[in-house]
């Protein structure tokens, strides 16, 4: 075992999970989404849109994430079907990585419902580190009404592995030592970034294991999978020369990405992804009283393929229609047509808030969009619950500092 130490830790079906803490904690309701075959993804009315979020209910119906509603109620009559909450999501991570900035000397929020953290020098204050990590896990669940899975290694690749083992509520372990008899044994597809396309490529050649996939010639992975091909082969061997799971330099800005877990092939859908991520971006800038005035895109495409776009605004804003229309445009000029598997929406050269430059030229609908933002924020508030509520669920005697 190496010296380094990294805890993954992951929220089980967070957006759902969030959603159902909030309405049995706060709201009192006897109904947990958690235990019923539920999704979030869209309205009940409309019926558009694409899941989320499942529940384990839902998972055995055959219901996948990033599928239509419309193919998630075909497979389940009864589903039912609950909208986002992007500001409650956001409120909810801050939570979450507050807590765990309490005892981890550093951590990397790689998503908004995952964070890594090196515990690296912490056994003399906490113990064994496996046995820390399932009282950090049982805390969570205490303290926040939801639960997570704590991936344990000397690495963030594996420690991400092993958040993904066995769901929900558990600690996992794979440290390099281990993986031939963890992670080897796994189907291919369970793979950090081995999508169905990958997959099908690695069948077709006779890998169905990440085992065949660690023993597999490199050349040939590489002429059939190109860069993506040495990647992954890297992956099932244990080691990460991959740029993915690095902590980005610190940004000016606010942003958000999603690694979909399907390939993006159509635009529509392409938007719907972004409109996600737009609205947990701005939610972040009204609470914390900022405006930006750039946005820009990235993408990464199933090839491992990187480019990226941006946009500067005619003023200053918060709106998310805005941004979002803005954000898509970026997206239109910029994408080629290749299968997407990332995509990321930033905002940058940020203010705290400014009066916005109207245009004079052309119609502006900037009011229009802030005063539904206002409408959406101050429905939130009347709830009793603002995008900034450290202790989101329970009260805790002492986990939470002011967020700097």
């Amino acid at each position: 075992m190496s010296n380094q130490i990294w805890y993954h830790v992951d929220v089980n079906a967070a957006f759902l999970s969030w959603t159902a803490a909030r309405e049995v904690h706060i709201k009192g309701s006897g109904v947990d989404l958690r235990r019923m075959a539920a999704v979030i993804g869209g309205s009940e009315k409309d019926r558009h849109g694409i899941v989320l979020a499942k529940s384990d209910r839902a998972k055995a119906f055959g219901i996948k994430t990033g599928e239509s509603l419309v193919e998630a109620r075909n497979k389940c009559p009864g589903l039912i079907i609950v909208p986002p909450d992007y500001e409650l999501y956001v409120s909810c991570s801050r939570g979450l990585i507050r807590l765990l900035e309490t005892y981890c000397p550093y951590v990397h929020q790689y998503s908004i419902d995952e964070a890594f953290c090196c515990m690296s020098g912490t056994e003399t204050l906490f113990g064994s580190p496996v046995v820390f990590a399932r009282q950090l896990k049982d805390e969570i669940r205490e303290t926040l009404g939801f639960t997570v899975n704590i991936g344990v290694s000397d690495q963030k690749l594996l420690a991400k592995m092993a958040s993904g083992f066995e769901k929900p509520d558990k600690v996992h372990t794979l440290f390099r030592e281990e993986i031939q008899k963890k992670l080897w044994p796994l189907p291919v597809n369970r793979l950090f970034w081995v999508g169905r396309a990958a997959a099908g490529k690695l069948r077709n050649l006779g890998i169905r294991t990440i085992g065949q996939l660690a023993n597999a010639d490199l050349e040939l992975l590489k002429v059939h999978l190109k860069k993506h091909g040495e990647y992954i082969w890297h992956y099932a061997n244990g080691r990460d020369p991959s740029p993915f799971l690095r902590q980005l330099p610190e940004n000016k800005g606010y942003g958000n990405s999603m690694t979909v877990p399907f390939d993006v092939r159509d635009a529509h859908r392409a938007r719907q992804v972004i409109l996600s991520l737009t609205e947990t971006v701005c939610a972040r800038l009204r609470a914390d009283h900022m405006k930006a005035s750039c946005v820009s895109i990235s993408i990464t495409d199933r090839e491992f393929g990187r480019s990226s776009a941006q946009k500067t605004l005619y003023s200053e804003t918060d709106a998310t229609l805005e941004i979002y229309h803005q954000a898509c445009s970026v997206f239109e000029s910029l994408w080629d047509g290749s299968p997407i598997r990332q995509l990321g929406v930033h905002t940058g050269r940020v203010v705290s808030h400014a009066p916005y430059q109207y245009n004079l030229l052309g119609t502006d609908c900037n009011e229009k969009f802030t005063k539904l933002d206002a409408a959406a924020d101050a429905i939130r508030k009347n709830t009793g619950r603002t995008p900034d509520a450290g202790v989101i669920f329970k009260e805790s005697p002492s986990s939470y500092g002011r967020r700097n």
